[in-house]
């Protein structure tokens, strides 16, 4: 277990705050609770399973994944590919931000905070190992919490189709990702699409 420093659960608790500000509301367990603290805890759960040694830059990243994503609405940008990555930019810039000035606040040296920033950002991905951990932690727990809503949203689209548009996410991962991904206690149609997107 790698050891902490004095700053971080006071960072977890001022990451936690923000996010408490979520007007978006999901059950979990029968109680209504924000998107992103549910969001930011099943990231960190997910980080400590996959990457039970991770460094404090990489647990600082997953539990800021998505800081006040809210404040970035999707409805903002122009429907297709384009307008989503602008989105996807936009927000991953916004994380950055909010977790550099919270870092700053609790005393992190800025070669800390760089790293927790290049983390979110996705910098490198498949170079960086960091970077790569987060993606697949990021994947795993879409395909466990959302990846049944999406499908539930998408009544209208085959299994062919459900496949294609999962493989572009697992096209992401690495061998460490999908393997976590297929060990998941999902139902059987979902473990059949991921299968169907590595093939």
């Amino acid at each position: 277990m790698t050891e902490l420093s004095p700053h971080f659960d006071a960072t977890i608790a001022d990451i936690d705050a923000a996010n408490a500000q979520d007007p978006r509301l999901d059950r979990v367990d029968g109680a209504a609770r924000p998107r992103e603290v549910v969001y930011s805890e099943r990231m960190s759960d997910c980080m400590a399973r996959l990457y039970p040694d991770a460094s404090e830059a990489l647990r600082l990243a997953a539990r800021a994944q998505h800081i006040c994503r809210w404040q970035i609405p999707r409805t903002d940008y122009p429907l297709g590919r384009e307008g989503y990555n602008a989105w996807r930019t936009a927000c991953r810039e916004h994380h950055a931000t909010l977790i550099s000035g919270i870092m700053r606040r609790h005393g992190y040296a800025d070669g800390d905070i760089a790293q927790v920033v290049k983390i979110i950002r996705k910098e490198q991905l498949k170079r960086d190992p960091e970077s790569q951990a987060l993606e697949n932690v990021v994947a795993v727990v879409f395909v466990q919490h959302y990846l049944d809503e999406f499908i539930a949203g998408h009544r209208d689209y085959d299994d062919t189709k459900l496949a294609g548009i999962l493989k572009k996410t697992l096209r992401k991962m690495d061998a460490t990702g999908h393997a976590a991904a297929l060990a998941a206690n999902l139902p059987a149609r979902t473990v059949r699409l991921i299968e169907m997107a590595l093939k």
